[in-house]
């Protein structure tokens, strides 16, 4: 997916993501190198965009680590997984720097954990948020309602995919 970023932030965008995907490919996986840039994108769209102030190195750390959250980077059981400490090293700047910018970026973008926006493509499924719908007044998992229900909340925009039509996992 390309990010349409505004002229004025090309430049910042382009410097903060090289330093993403640098890190990426060292410590993470596409999936995370594209969701970080959709990050970033947002920022550089803000009006005021917040990337005008402070280095790329900071806004970088703060990226990975932000969307680190969302997707339960630092869970040893999730492949890949990273500490922030390790995130924070690589970027050479503080934890406390990092953390600090890292929130900055979760309320300006609202990015909590199980954010369905910010969620790895390939984590959606397991995501509990993704599918709780309210159907006639009551909170249903979409997945557990008929395929013709499914289609449409996905027509509507509200599921990423018909859990009906998916394979079988097994």
């Amino acid at each position: 997916m390309s990010e349409k970023i505004p002229n004025a932030m090309a430049e910042k965008f382009a410097a903060i993501t090289k330093l993403t995907d640098a890190f990426s490919a060292q410590h993470l996986n596409e999936e995370y190198r594209q969701t970080i840039h959709r990050v970033v994108g947002a920022l550089a769209r803000k009006r005021p965009s917040p990337l005008l102030k402070g280095k790329e190195s900071v806004w970088a750390a703060a990226a990975v680590h932000a969307v680190g959250r969302v997707n339960f980077l630092d869970d040893s059981s999730q492949s890949p997984h990273c500490k922030s400490k390790v995130i924070y090293a690589y970027f050479e700047i503080g934890e406390s720097t990092g953390q600090n910018k890292s929130k900055e970026i979760r309320d300006a973008l609202k990015m909590g954990q199980f954010s369905p926006e910010w969620t790895l493509p390939s984590r959606l499924a397991n995501n509990p948020l993704v599918w709780m719908l309210q159907v006639n007044g009551f909170m249903v998992d979409i997945r557990n309602a008929p395929a013709d229900l499914q289609r449409m909340a996905f027509e509507k925009g509200l599921i990423p995919y018909v859990p009906a039509d998916q394979p079988d996992p097994e």
